[in-house]
């Protein structure tokens, strides 16, 4: 594994380790402990000599999940010759249009990012192009999978965007137990549960597949979702809608971030984005679990935190508040 401390990381180690793998994770560390039962291996794939460490022997397979070319790269390298099987996790980011909902993995894809260093999130869509094209010309395609992986939820999501609505639906800001949410009810969201994901990424190389696959959760329309979390959360309380121009008119963003509301986009661009078509991957063995189970567990996750402040997205209850009162 390369990485295994982060989030999606340390879980697919973890989930091989409870399958009866071994498990090696080289990464820096930084990112937390691996897995009881994992072997770290210290290493800054940045720094010349990074896997000189995994070289002795022979891997039956390597998952790998940076988002940089010039790792990507530099693994491959190294250890393309000695491993049957090699995962990438890339990202549905990779695709250059989002409009249209349905699209399959042959949609075309964004212009590869030239160079080895993704400078800014902005050009993360093109990077992970570079990393898949990486993958594919030094492995092959024969002994590679490659997973375009849409919105991934589930316990430990510290970007906050699955946790924020059963959290808030089970905290309101308001008195009267009232929560803003977007009046876009048809829109389409598509959460990937982590421990779903993992479960495939670890089986799917044990059984040796290859190919591109888009790796997401079914398309729920938010209202659907917003339901689910409601449930979980055992909320009574009133919804109070708000238009995408109204939010947009009083500073909310979309999708994530400072005072944002999650999964929510505005932007008709971006409105095939959780739509992506998945069948190719469910006929290959990925499966997920119902949306309400992940939201639950993602609840119960939230619950044992200390409540970063701010979050990584969603609204503050100060914001939630003076929205609320704005709009009467």
């Amino acid at each position: 594994m390369l990485g295994g401390t982060a989030w999606l990381g340390h879980r697919v180690a973890a989930t091989a380790l409870e399958r009866g793998h071994e498990v090696t994770c080289l990464a820096r560390g930084a990112a937390g402990a691996v897995p009881d039962g994992a072997a770290l291996v210290a290493a800054d794939r940045d720094r010349p000599g990074a896997y000189d460490a995994v070289l002795d022997g022979r891997w039956d397979a390597v998952v790998d999940v940076s988002r940089q070319p010039g790792q990507v790269r530099s693994a491959v390298e190294a250890l393309a010759r000695r491993t049957a099987r090699f995962t990438f996790v890339s990202s549905g980011n990779v695709y250059a249009d989002h409009r249209a909902p349905g699209q399959d993995e042959s949609a075309a894809l964004l212009p590869a990012l030239n160079g080895d260093v993704m400078e800014s999130m902005q050009t993360y869509g093109e990077a992970k192009v570079a990393c898949e094209r990486h993958v594919l010309a030094g492995v092959g395609a024969e002994r590679s999978l490659v997973l375009r992986v849409g919105l991934i939820g589930g316990p430990g999501d510290v970007f906050d965007r699955t946790g924020y609505w059963p959290l808030r639906f089970a905290r309101p800001a308001a008195p009267d137990g009232s929560v803003l949410v977007p009046d876009a009810p048809d829109l389409l969201t598509q959460v990937i549960d982590v421990r779903d994901l993992a479960a495939w990424i670890v089986d799917a190389g044990r059984d040796g597949l290859s190919g591109t696959f888009n790796a997401t959760g079914p398309s729920v329309p938010l209202a659907e979702h917003l339901e689910a979390a409601r449930r979980v959360s055992g909320h009574r309380g009133r919804l109070v809608p708000a238009s995408p121009a109204w939010l947009q008119d009083h500073g909310v963003q979309e999708w994530m971030g400072e005072r944002s509301l999650p999964l929510w986009l505005a932007d008709p661009d971006w409105a095939g984005f959780s739509a992506r078509d998945s069948s190719a991957a469910r006929a290959a063995g990925l499966l997920s679990r119902a949306l309400e189970q992940t939201l639950a567990d993602t609840l119960a996750w939230e619950l044992t935190r200390d409540r970063p402040a701010p979050r990584r997205a969603g609204l503050t209850d100060e914001d939630e508040r003076s929205l609320l009162a704005a709009l009467g």
